[in-house]
Parts: structure tokens; sequence; C-alpha cells
């Protein structure tokens, strides 16, 4: 029985590096991740930025077209004072010059405004694009760092995976389904060292009569606290023996 229970040692030992792989995997592929998320933020500024790029030029537009009107407008306007008789036309004539004047002189600073706000947001936009560059070069470096690590990861888990089925294949069909019972709750503590007379899975102390089972190794013992499979470490047997 002995041999079973350092079988079960072992089987838990293995179990415990193969649930550490799902951690390193998820550590690599997060580096991925983050780059990606970086360039999907980038990205999408971009595409904000072409927005507000496009509704600038519009805006720029519609007040050089307004510009026009109102030129056509003053030239109109003056062919018409041309041709007043009487005081009272050439007054509503120069009040409507003047209120087009003002407004040919507001359009014209919100065409330079618009022209700024687009320049500044084209250099903007350059800008990211830049950034976006290095980060697509960055995710290919990325991408090809971690499908080298996981390639790696992945034929250290096929050996182990191996290890396991061999070591499996010796401990018997009832004992290995006893085990998997009790790792089903328990995850990777199913088996735990006594330490101190204690269970290092619950930490409790256990009986005299529970404890000597464990250093006799006669039979599968379990933790009357816990039920977890107990065993006793080579140090912590040689003090029991002393």
């Amino acid at each position: 029985m002995k041999q079973f229970i350092e079988q079960l040692v072992e089987l838990s030992a293995i179990d415990r590096e193969i649930d550490a792989f799902e951690p390193k995997i998820s550590q690599i592929k997060a580096r991925l991740e983050k780059v990606e998320k970086d360039k999907k933020s980038v990205e999408s500024a971009i595409n904000v930025l072409n927005e507000e790029i496009q509704e600038c030029e519009l805006k720029k537009r519609k007040n050089e077209l307004h510009l026009q009107e109102l030129s056509d407008k003053l030239e109109e306007l003056s062919k018409k004072s041309a041709n007043v008789k009487t005081e009272k036309e050439a007054k509503a004539i120069q009040l409507e010059e003047e209120i087009a004047k003002e407004q040919i002189n507001f359009a014209n600073e919100e065409i330079s405004r618009l022209e700024n706000l687009c320049e500044s947001k084209l250099e903007e936009k350059s800008s990211l694009e830049e950034r976006l560059k290095e980060i697509e070069e960055q995710v290919q470096k990325t991408q090809e760092s971690v499908n080298e690590e996981l390639a790696q990861i992945e034929e250290e888990r096929r050996s182990v995976f191996e290890k396991k089925q061999e070591l499996v294949s010796k401990i018997p069909q009832k004992i290995l389904a006893f085990y998997e019972k009790i790792r089903r709750w328990a995850g990777n503590s199913a088996v735990v060292p006594v330490k101190k007379q204690a269970c290092m899975g619950c930490f409790m102390k256990i009986n005299d009569k529970t404890y000597s089972k464990v250093i006799q190794s006669e039979e599968i013992v379990t933790c009357p606290h816990c039920g977890r499979i107990l065993y006793l470490e080579r140090e912590e047997e040689s003090l029991s023996q002393a």
C-alpha cells in the first residue's frame, strides 16, 4: 500500500504541474492581448479624428459657400445703390451692405478657425498613424514570441501528460477513482503531508490513532477533519521513527 501512497503523492504533484500551465498560458497570451488592445485604441482614435476632420471640412465648405453668396449679394447691392432714387432706398441698401460685410467678416473668421482646427486634427492623426505603425510592428513581434513560447509550453505539457498516463496505468482503478473524487473538491490539495501531527490541508491536528496509521502506511488514510489523503514526508517519517 505504501507504494500506492507514494504514487498518489507523485500523481498529485504532476496534477499541480499540469494545472500550473494554464496561468502561464494566460500570462503569455495577455501580453499579446495588451498590444492588440493598444492597437484597437489607436485605430479607434484615428476613426474619431477622421469623422471630426470630415465634419470640420464640411463646415468649412458651408462657410465658403455662404461667403460666396454674401460676396454676390454685396455686388448686387452695389449695382442697386447706383440706381437708387430716394434716401430711404439708399439707407436700406447701406444697412444691408453693413450686415453683409459683418457676416463676411464672421465667415472669414470661422473659415480661418476651421482651417486651424482641421490642420491641428490632421497633425494629431498623422502622429497617431505613426504610433499605429509602431504598434503593428510590436504586435507582429509579440505574436511571434507568443507562438514560440506557447509551442514550448505545449511540448512541456505533452511530456507531463505522458508522464501522468504512465503513472496512472500503474495505479489500481479503485484507488485512482478515490483520488479523483477527493480532487474534485480539494483540487491540488487532495494529497497533503502531515507535519507535527497536523494535516497540511486543513491545518487541524489529527488524533494519535490516525497519525499511527499514516506512519505505518499500510492503508490510504484520510484526514478525519477535511477528508484529504494524508502521507508522511521522509523528514517527518524519520522524526516519527526516532
